[in-house]
């Protein structure tokens, strides 16, 4: 399945790995009027058996590593993960903190890197110009 099946739209299943919920907000703000990331056919469901992208908040903490491999293994092929925020990416301020199993890609491979604490909607608007990208190319070497 390409995107040109899914008439270039993405739909999205969140998930919050341990954030202070700064990222969530941000999230949120991408999908308000004044940037509405559905105009480019972006769309949060429901379950990730769902979605095309998983997009991750925050470090992983032990009580959400099961958790997150869970999610990760029941998204559908082709699918792309995109980290929002320092936190997922380094561990951001909690970086030592003795509930963390580490960043994200410790636990899940990652395709696309949000930077930012929290980062501006602007920012998550750019990553998701690059999951469109990325899951393109998977579409054509099917």
């Amino acid at each position: 399945m390409s995107l040109k099946d899914l008439n270039r739209s993405l739909w999205v299943f969140h998930v919050n790995s341990g954030s202070c919920n700064g990222c969530d907000i941000e999230i949120v703000a991408t999908l308000t009027p004044r940037y509405d990331i559905e105009r480019f056919g972006m769309k949060l469901v429901g379950t990730p058996r769902h979605a095309d992208v998983l997009l991750v908040t925050g470090p992983v903490t032990r009580d959400m590593e099961k958790k997150l491999r869970r999610v990760f293994d029941q998204t559908p092929d082709p699918k792309v993960v995109m980290v929002i925020g320092n936190c997922g990416s380094t561990g951001g301020v909690f970086y030592e903190s003795y509930n963390l199993v580490g960043p994200v890609d410790r636990i899940i491979p990652v395709d696309v890197y949000v930077a930012g604490c929290p980062p501006r909607p602007e920012a998550i608007i750019e990553g998701v110009v690059k999951v469109w990208a990325k899951l393109e190319k998977r579409g054509e070497k099917k």
